[in-house]
């Protein structure tokens, strides 16, 4: 266990908790993610919250934990084994931490795989498109004359809403019980609606099942608490 705080990342960001699963994130819709399955599992944790605007993510402890720059990543100095393990990506921490819990992931061969195709959906087409969105309608983007970026996102994320919204036909959740597929879509939804502002744009009103799905998952009380994780310092 001691090996994991040799680690560079925790000389920046000491551990108060050294036996606890280490989390270094910010409450970004990929941060959240991972907030929320640490409250949903009950797993004892440490967030340590990094500063964008202090660019943290480019420092060179952040880099050792993960060289692409980009949170969430987590450091468990009980991983597999009971040997240290650092991880990162979004999606593969909410894959381990299932796998390390035994919740949100079912050990059905055929339902594990279909949670695992939505988790998938969410990595490659939700956020990368939604984001994009994102930027060209709400942030520096919106200042580019040319509306032909902000459309052809615009229209994808509509395009995936209403995929979703075939998918939830007749379910409460989007692959059999609550898994790691309503938790790493949740967030994005949520940033669609909350941040971005931007329901009237994407057919929001069209959808029959996706509100209802948004607000079972805001009902949650770990998803409650996991938008805030990591707390401000």
């Amino acid at each position: 266990m001691s090996d994991a705080f040799d680690h560079p990342v925790t000389r920046r960001w000491p551990a108060q908790h050294p036996d606890r699963l280490q989390l270094y994130s910010i409450p970004t819709p990929n941060g959240v993610k991972v907030g929320v399955m640490l409250e949903e599992t009950g797993l004892p944790y440490e967030g340590h919250r990094l500063s964008f605007a202090d660019n943290d993510q480019f420092t060179p402890e952040f880099l050792a934990l993960n060289p692409n720059n980009k949170i969430p990543a987590i450091l468990d100095p009980d991983g597999p084994g009971g040997q240290p393990l650092a991880l990162f990506e979004s999606g593969a921490i909410l894959v381990y931490l299932a796998e390390k819990t035994g919740k949100f992931l079912s050990t059905d061969p055929v339902l594990r795989l279909q949670t695992l195709q939505w988790l998938m959906w969410q990595m490659g087409g939700v956020g990368p498109m939604f984001g994009q969105f994102g930027y060209f309608h709400a942030f520096a983007g919106k200042e580019i004359e040319d509306r032909r970026p902000v459309e052809r996102y615009r229209a994808e994320t509509e395009r995936l809403l209403k995929v979703l919204d075939g998918q939830l036909e007749g379910k409460d959740w989007i692959v059999g019980d609550y898994s790691i597929a309503d938790i790493a879509v949740g967030p994005w939804v949520r940033t669609l609606m909350t941040h971005y502002k931007a329901a009237d744009l994407v057919g929001w009103q069209a959808l029959r099942n996706v509100p209802a799905w948004y607000e079972r998952f805001l009902a949650r009380p770990a998803v409650q608490r996991g938008v805030t994780v990591p707390a401000e310092s």
